[in-house]
């Protein structure tokens, strides 16, 4: 993992708000070191790949059934890396097919976290969970991932109730019986 150079990063932000005219007053003293602060955990995942993520999230409990596993509307944010615009009000629901092996049902969340825990786009997301769970878990993996983006709802078009639907899949999940179970079981 690389140390960020927080005095630097703060340096940054001071910049950045001299060149956008916004002055400082009281109150505003300490929010460069609040907006690191900030950003180093919103962006932690940025410290870690795929295969970090499934290492630090990988342990796995024996298991002789193969019953899809669904973990639905995992609530989650994350940032869109063309504006920084936040990507909001986001629900991720995961599935696989145990191969042998099932993995906590928290570790789904926390790999969900972490691979949202970057500059990211949407589609991006589906796929660096899939990438991380069939490391874990095999090959038959599901991610249906719904969102606002703020970059659509708050600026630009300004369209507040539209949202961004998502699905990325590998394996089994590619065939249309797979598939099809996996969007009835999100009912």
């Amino acid at each position: 993992m690389t140390e960020i150079d927080k005095e630097e990063a703060e340096q940054h932000i001071v910049g950045l708000l001299h060149a956008m005219h916004i002055i400082s007053r009281p109150g505003m003293e300490d929010t460069p070191k609040r907006v690191v602060k900030m950003l180093e955990e919103v962006w932690q995942g940025e410290q870690y790949s795929n295969a970090d993520i499934a290492e630090m999230y990988g342990k796995v409990f024996p298991c002789d059934t193969n019953d899809m596993v669904v973990v639905k509307d995992i609530e989650a944010f994350s940032y869109c890396e063309h504006h920084l615009a936040l990507i909001y009000n986001m629900k991720i629901s995961v599935a696989y097919l145990p191969e042998g092996h099932v993995i906590g049902l928290s570790k789904i969340a926390r790999i969900v976290d972490m691979c949202c825990k970057r500059l990211q786009l949407q589609e991006r997301i589906g796929h660096d969970i899939v990438d991380v769970m069939t490391r874990i878990v095999g090959p038959n993996v599901a991610v249906r991932i719904e969102a606002n983006h703020s970059c659509m709802t708050a600026r630009g078009i300004k369209k507040p109730s539209s949202k961004t639907v998502t699905y990325t899949t590998s394996g089994a999940f590619e065939q249309d019986t797979e598939f099809n179970r996996f969007q009835a079981a999100l009912q």
